[in-house]
């Protein structure tokens, strides 16, 4: 526990943890040159904190975020040794105009085509909970399996059980040989939603489902038979059967993601991305390269799930159309959506003479979908009017800051630099999440 350490201008009072991963800051012995590359020092993650990153230069963390992430970092994230990146949030697409949509793919196409990207490929987005697999050839490498927040999915039985699926089938494929590599570092989808939010969707979404759907199926039938009397209700009926048919929708929706698991009896993991090996980070590979080594993944074993993608040229208005057709066919079955990338995976643009980083991907989600995250009724007229006011910069731009983050801490990594240099930005990154910005988005 650190309780009242006093540090020049700060104090942390009764920071109360299960774990502390920080050491307090000492001055290095007159014989000792270089800081022990293992220790992280409080005085790393504490106050204002500025970090350099390769690709979008100087990124900030104001000092009440940092303090934010120290609790969640100190107390609940896996050991900082196998924490070498958190993925960064996503944006959504520019809101749409269209009538009754409020995310469409024309508008994600629209910001590519503006940064001079001439190709995007669009992957199903699956409605599951992002995980980062970090997985060792050698069985007695201790691995991991977390959260975007750096919390562990599983414990330490299940998770070394799952890592050794994933150790077989990198084997049973080559892949380990084909990169020489001893790590592997996986982005991945582990499904279903239901398998790590069961309390969440039993407490918020069946509930709500089920009280709108009891309230309003006896305010139809107490309004229905006032207007066979005569009343003139015609309208409020009319309303109510609306609400009625979005709360069914409403329940329709989020079922779709649920599904019976116990222990890792149905649970499955969709790659999509190989992060980074032994020797390199792999973000200059196009988004096909990363999809193949996954599918052979998903030939190899029921354990993981394929994640199906289309590629769309940006100056062809047919493909650019079978894009939106794909988009509409994938959310007419219950899907989630896509995310549209640039194809080539890490793109720069020019602006003003000066390099810019693009958005590594722009979620584009349906309908359906949208009705959890929004509500049964968002659709209706006045709310929908009120959502497209909606301001998605804020979430643009820390998109990017996260994603420059991880690219940072992934190369510091493979460089292999001391842990407190590959630590800073994966704390900056943790930092960032807690700015305030609509969940929602």
């Amino acid at each position: 526990h650190l309780t009242a350490l006093r540090y020049p201008e700060k104090e942390i009072v009764s920071v109360a943890a299960q774990q502390v991963w920080y050491e307090p800051t000492k001055p290095l012995h007159p014989a000792k040159a270089t800081r022990e590359a293992n220790l992280l020092e409080l005085t790393d993650v504490l106050g204002r904190r500025t970090v350099d990153t390769r690709h979008l230069g100087h990124v900030n963390v104001r000092e009440e975020n940092a303090a934010g992430a120290l609790e969640v970092m100190s107390r609940f994230a896996i050991d900082p040794r196998k924490l070498m990146y958190l993925p960064p949030t996503m944006s959504p697409v520019t809101t749409s105009a269209r009538a009754n949509l409020l995310e469409h793919p024309d508008e994600a196409f629209a910001t590519y085509r503006e940064a001079d990207v001439p190709q995007v490929i669009c992957e199903e987005k699956h409605m599951g909970s992002r995980a980062v697999v970090l997985v060792h050839r050698n069985p007695a490498a201790a691995g991991a399996i977390y959260t975007r927040t750096g919390r562990s999915f599983f414990n330490a039985e299940l998770t070394e059980k799952l890592l050794e699926e994933v150790r077989t089938a990198l084997s049973g494929t080559g892949i380990w040989d084909e990169l020489e590599a001893t790590w592997l570092l996986l982005d991945c989808e582990l499904l279903p939603w239901s398998c790590k939010t069961e309390s969440l969707i039993r407490d918020q979404y069946a509930a709500t489902g089920a009280a709108a759907r009891a309230g309003l199926a006896a305010s139809v039938a107490a309004l229905t038979l006032a207007h066979e009397s005569g009343l003139d209700v015609s309208d409020l009926l009319e309303r109510t059967r609306r609400r009625s048919a979005n709360a069914d929708r409403f329940t329709t929706a989020y079922r779709h993601y649920i599904w019976p698991t116990t222990d890792l009896e149905g649970v499955t993991l969709a790659p999509f991305q190989l992060l980074a090996s032994t020797h390199f980070t792999h973000e200059t590979r196009n988004h096909l390269w990363h999809l193949g080594f996954a599918d052979r993944l998903v030939e190899y074993s029921p354990r993981f799930t394929r994640t199906r993608r289309l590629v769309v040229d940006l100056a062809d208005p047919a493909a650019v159309e079978a894009g939106v057709t794909w988009w509409e066919e994938l959310t007419g079955a219950g899907g989630e959506g896509m995310v549209v990338k640039p194809l080539a995976n890490f793109t720069l643009t020019q602006r003003k003479g000066q390099s810019r980083l693009v958005q590594p991907g722009l979620k584009v989600r349906g309908p359906e979908y949208l009705r959890i995250i929004y509500g049964p009724d968002y659709l209706e007229p006045a709310n929908l009017g009120r959502l497209r006011q909606r301001n998605i910069g804020h979430k643009r731009s820390l998109a990017l800051r996260e994603y420059a983050l991880g690219l940072e801490s992934l190369a510091r990594a493979v460089d292999e630099e001391p842990l407190w240099r590959v630590h800073e930005p994966v704390f900056a990154l943790l930092a960032l999440e807690s700015e305030p910005i609509d969940p929602r988005l």
